[in-house]
C-alpha cells in the first residue's frame, strides 16, 4: 500500500507527535508498505530550526526506508499569537507546493500515488493540504488527533480573540467532515467529538504506544544516570518532557520546596533549555534547592534516564481534561516505574492512569496534595514496587507498538478496501514477559529535618 503521512512533525524531533509519526512511518515500511512523509523543517521543543536545516526553503531526504519532504516554516523562539498563525498558515503554503511537486514527478517517474493519507492534528490548519490531496488523489484521508484543537489553545489561554477563535472553530468542523475516519488516543476525546456532532461510526480509538522492548524495567542501582548526576542512595521523583502551557511545572517546584527538609528526596526535571531557564527562576524564589534540572537526553539513553526515577511525574493544569493526553504516560508506565499524576480526575490523563493501577492521581495545580502523595510513597516502598508492576504490565499489555501498527494498518484496509476484511500484513511479535514483581533498592525512609543539600543544577546546551 502507498501511504502519504502528512505531519507538521517528525525526526528528528526527540518528543511529542515526532517520534511517534517517525515509529509508524518506519513500522509500516519494514511491513512492506511505501511510505512518503510530508512534515516541517524540525524545530520542536525549542522552536527554532535545526542548524543543519537553516537558509532552506525546501529539504528531500530517505531515512529507514520513508522518503520525507520538508518545507520551511515561520517560527520564532518566542511566539506570540500572530507568529502562531504565521506558523501554521506557513506549513499550509509551503507544504502543498512540494507536496504536489513530489508527487507529480513521482508518478511521471513510477506511477506512484497515495492509496490513503494520513494527516495529525496539531497542526490543524494542515487538514487543508491533506485534504485537497486526497481530493486530487481521489483517496481517503485519516485525521490523527493528539491534541483537539483549538479546544487547548481556548483553555490554556492562548488564543482569546473571539474572530479568531470562531475561524479555528470552522476549520475544526471541516477538518472532522473532510476527513474519511478519525483516529483518536483517548476515551476522552471521544467524548469530545460526540457532543460536537461527529458521528460515533467515524471515530476509531487507536491508543499512543511505546516501544515496550526499548523501554523496559532496568535496576535503578545500576543507572549510569544516577551515578553522573549524583543520586545515589536517593528517592528520585522525576518528570521528564515538555514544559508548555498545559503542564505547570511551577506546581511541581512548590511541591518539591515542602519536601526540602528531606535530604533523601531529589526531583529531577528533564526537558527543553527555555523552560528550564524559567523553571530556575522559580527554583529561587521558592528554595527548592533539592530540584535537579538537565536538558533532553539522546534518545539511546531513555531507558537508563527513566531507570533512575523511583516515581515519574505526570503534570497538568486544571482546565486541560478532554483535549490532551501526554504520550508520557505509556513511556513512564512501560519503565515500570510507579506514577504519581497531578492532573484533572475527569480527564483523560486520569482515566488512563487509573485503569493502569500504576500510579495515584492528585488534585491538579495543589502542590501540598502532590507533596503528600510522594512522601507518602517514600515511606512505603512496597507500594511503589507493586505500582511498578501493575505499570509495566499494562503499557505490555496495552500501548505496545506492535499492537498499535496492527490497528493502523486495518484501517488503513479498512478505507481502501472496506468489502475486505482488513488483515495485518505481518503478525504482531508477541511479548511474553514474565510478570514478578519488581523490586527496587528504596533507602529506609527515615526523615531528617536537616536542609537539602542537594545543588541545583542547570545545563543549557
Amino acid at each position: 500500500m502507498r501511504i502519504l503521512i502528512y505531519s507538521y512533525n517528525y525526526h528528528p524531533e526527540p518528543i511529542g507527535i515526532a517520534p511517534l509519526m517517525t515509529e509508524l512511518a518506519e513500522g509500516l515500511v519494514k511491513r512492506g508498505h511505501e511510505v512518503r512523509v510530508v512534515t516541517a523543517m524540525p524545530n520542536y521543543p525549542e522552536r527554532q530550526i535545526y542548524k543543519a536545516y537553516r537558509g532552506k526553503l525546501f529539504v528531500t531526504e530517505e531515512k529507514n526506508g520513508v522518503k520525507i519532504q520538508r518545507s520551511f516554516v515561520w517560527i520564532r523562539p518566542q511566539p506570540n499569537l500572530i507568529d502562531r498563525i504565521l506558523l501554521d498558515a506557513s506549513f499550509v503554503v509551503t507544504s502543498f507546493i512540494p507536496a504536489m511537486r513530489f508527487q507529480r514527478q513521482a508518478s511521471l517517474i513510477t506511477g506512484w500515488r497515495p492509496d490513503v493519507i494520513l494527516t495529525t492534528s496539531p497542526s490543524l490548519p494542515g487538514c487543508i493540504p491533506a485534504s485537497v490531496l486526497g481530493w486530487l488523489n481521489r483517496c481517503p484521508v485519516i485525521l490523527n488527533l493528539q491534541d483537539i484543537l483549538p479546544d487547548a489553545a481556548i483553555h490554556t489561554g492562548l488564543l482569546k480573540n473571539k474572530a479568531l477563535i470562531g475561524v479555528f472553530q470552522i476549520l475544526e468542523k471541516f477538518a472532522y467532515r473532510a476527513a474519511t475516519k478519525i483516529s483518536v488516543i483517548a476515551d476522552g476525546f471521544v467524548d469530545n467529538l460526540l457532543q460536537k456532532g461527529v458521528e460515533a461510526s467515524k471515530m476509531v480509538k487507536i491508543p499512543n504506544w511505546v516501544d515496550v522492548n526499548f523501554i523496559r524495567p532496568l535496576p535503578k542501582e545500576e543507572s549510569e544516570f544516577r551515578a553522573i548526576h549524583n543520586l545515589n542512595g536517593k528517592f528520585v521523583v522525576m518528570y521528564s518532557g515538555n514544559i508548555a502551557l498545559t503542564q505547570g511545572l511551577e506546581t511541581v517546584v512548590k511541591a518539591a520546596s515542602k519536601l526540602r527538609h528531606i535530604p533523601d528526596i531529589t526531583f529531577v526535571i528533564v526537558g527543553e533549555a527555555k523552560g528550564l531557564q524559567r523553571l530556575q527562576q522559580e527554583c529561587r524564589e521558592q528554595g527548592a534547592d533539592n530540584v535537579l534540572l538537565l536538558p533532553f537526553q539522546p534518545r539511546e539513553k531513555l531507558p537508563d534516564m527513566l531507570a533512575a526515577a523511583d516515581v515519574s511525574l505526570v503534570v497538568q493544569k486544571k482546565n486541560v481534561i478532554s483535549f490532551n493526553m501526554p504520550s508520557k504516560i505509556q513511556v513512564a508506565l512501560a519503565s515500570g516505574r510507579a506514577l504519581v499524576a497531578s492532573v484533572p480526575d475527569n480527564g483523560t490523563a486520569a482515566r488512563a492512569i487509573h485503569q493502569s493501577g500504576g500510579g495515584v492521581v492528585v488534585p491538579p495545580e495543589e502542590p501540598q496534595a502532590l507533596a503528600d502523595a510522594i512522601l507518602d510513597l517514600y515511606k512505603a516502598p512496597e507500594t511503589v514496587n507493586s505500582l511498578g508492576y501493575n505499570s509495566r504490565k499494562f503499557a505490555v499489555e496495552n500501548y505496545s507498538f506492535d499492537s498499535a501498527l496492527n490497528q493502523y494498518e486495518s484501517l488503513f484496509y479498512a478505507v481502501t478496501e472496506p468489502t475486505l476484511v482488513p488483515q495485518p500484513v505481518v503478525q504482531p511479535v508477541l511479548i511474553e514477559p514474565a510478570y514478578e514483581a519488581l523490586f527496587f533498592a528504596i533507602p529506609n525512609p527515615t526523615i531528617s529535618e536537616s536542609k537539602a543539600d542537594t545543588q541545583q543544577q542547570i545545563r543549557v546546551d
